[in-house]
C-alpha cells in the first residue's frame, strides 16, 4: 500500500519541479533577439511623424518593402502615399508634390569599401591563370 502512495508523490512533485522549471525558463530572454537598437520601429518607440521602413525584398522582377508594418509593392500604395521606388536599403514615396524617402538605416551613410591591398588580389588571380 506504501508503494502506490510513494508513486502518486513522487509523480505529484516531478509534476511541480517541471511546471516550476517551464515557469522560470519563460522569464528568460531569448539570447539569439537582436538588440532594440537595431530594429528602429522599437528604438524609436511610437512615432507619430511618420513612416518607418523595417524591412526590403529586391529580386528579379519583384520589389517589396514593408513600411510601418504594411507590405507594399513598388508603384503601388502606402496609405495616401504612392511608391514611387524601391531600391535595396531605400523606398522613395510621393503624395502630390511632397516626396519622402524612407531609409532601412536612418543615420547610417553607405560607402565604398576599399581593399586593404589596393585592388592587386584581382591582379594576382590573372596573372596566375596565364
Amino acid at each position: 500500500m506504501a508503494e502506490p502512495v510513494m508513486k502518486t508523490v513522487a509523480w505529484i512533485a516531478g509534476s511541480v519541479l517541471f511546471a516550476a522549471q517551464a515557469a522560470l525558463a519563460q522569464a528568460l530572454p531569448d539570447p539569439t533577439r537582436p538588440p532594440d537598437a537595431l530594429n528602429p520601429v522599437v528604438a524609436a518607440g511610437p512615432s507619430e511623424s511618420g513612416p518607418v521602413l523595417q524591412s526590403v525584398l529586391v529580386s528579379r522582377g519583384r520589389r517589396v518593402a514593408v513600411i510601418s508594418g504594411e507590405e507594399v509593392r513598388q508603384n503601388g500604395k502606402f496609405r495616401e502615399w504612392q511608391v514611387v521606388r524601391i531600391g535595396e536599403t531605400d523606398v522613395v514615396l510621393r503624395k502630390g508634390k511632397e516626396v519622402q524617402k524612407l531609409t532601412l538605416f536612418p543615420g547610417i551613410q553607405r560607402q565604398q569599401a576599399s581593399r586593404a591591398d589596393g585592388g592587386k588580389a584581382g591582379k594576382r588571380r590573372q596573372e596566375k591563370a596565364r
